[in-house]
């Protein structure tokens, strides 16, 4: 496969779940806001933004408003979700030969009907929209790609992404832990709520959310599962040959995040859930880099191979 096609298809994947993983942090953390009167709204503002890693405006004082357009409808924001969805469809126009008709006409279509301004009361609307038309994505993908070289790209975007906005909303508990979402609201945000009640049987608690969201092999939002599928995407992509240790620089970085996780006490992890969510965060993307510096590298000189004459 071209390097080209490989790294559209990996974008595409990570744009879809940047938007998807965008949306339910806002749509969770915007209600809070208008829901307990208690919450500082310049301070939640502020750490919403730098959570987000978005460069947060000193001049004024945020406002929920400000954060909707900032994260959500701004096209020209890396972290907004009006930028995923056209930067998603801008790289399937770049791999169309391998996109099929029906992802690229949902790409099309969502990007032509982002808003450009939304209403305070249809917030919660527009989040949902946002996320459904994520899932239809995400669906058309899964059900008619065949298990080859672009979707292993792409699932491998999905995945590294995933973990990452996974990380991204459980850091945002630790910011104001008195006023912060309540557990029950951040398993609901990751449509994880049902599947944590028949796991554990019982009201979320603090250690048993974390878990849920953290560690849970089978749960496909949690960052375990994701770091591991990421894993799996990058032994299939590229297998190993060598007798001894990993080669693969990004295999390497998910492989010690993962065991990090998996072999740290769960209240360990809580007491330092910050520290933990920006070590996941950072190793997500240290391996990006690493996968694109093997698989699809920029601007490198072209090298020949031959007698000369």
């Amino acid at each position: 496969m071209l390097s080209r096609i490989a790294e559209s298809l990996f974008w595409i994947g990570r744009y879809i779940e940047r938007s998807d993983g965008t949306a339910r942090i806002l749509d969770v953390h915007l209600q809070l806001l208008l829901e307990d009167p208690w919450v500082e709204e310049d301070l939640a503002c502020r750490s919403l933004l730098s959570v987000m890693g978005s460069e947060v405006p000193a001049d004024h004082d945020l406002t929920r408003a400000d954060v909707l357009s900032i994260l959500a409808v701004d096209r020209t924001h890396p972290a907004s979700i009006a930028y995923s969805l056209g930067a998603a469809r801008e790289n399937a126009r770049r791999a169309r030969e391998i996109v099929s008709t029906e992802l690229w006409e949902c790409l099309n279509t969502t990007r032509a009907r982002m808003p450009r301004r939304i209403a305070s009361e249809k917030t919660h609307e527009f989040f949902g929209w946002v996320r459904e038309r994520a899932a239809l994505a995400v669906g058309i993908v899964e059900s008619s790609a065949s298990r080859d070289e672009a979707w292993q790209f792409f699932t491998l975007g999905r995945s590294i992404e995933r973990a990452d906005m996974t990380a991204r909303l459980l850091a945002t508990r630790s910011l104001t832990e008195a006023s912060g979402p309540s557990w029950t609201t951040i398993l609901r945000s990751c449509g994880a709520y049902e599947a944590y009640l028949r796991t554990y049987r019982g009201v979320p608690s603090a250690r048993n959310a974390a878990e849920f969201l953290l560690l849970d092999r089978l749960f496909p939002r949690s960052i375990l599962y994701s770091v591991t599928r990421a894993e799996q995407c990058l032994r299939d992509l590229g297998p190993r040959s060598e007798r001894v240790g990993v080669s693969d620089s990004a295999q390497r970085l998910l492989g010690q995040i993962r065991s990090e996780l998996e072999y740290t006490p769960i209240t360990d992890i809580l007491q330092d859930l910050h520290h933990h969510m920006d070590s996941v965060q950072d190793a997500t993307s240290a391996a990006s880099e690493a996968v694109r510096q093997r698989y699809f590298p920029t601007g490198a000189a072209p090298s020949w191979i031959g007698e000369s004459a």
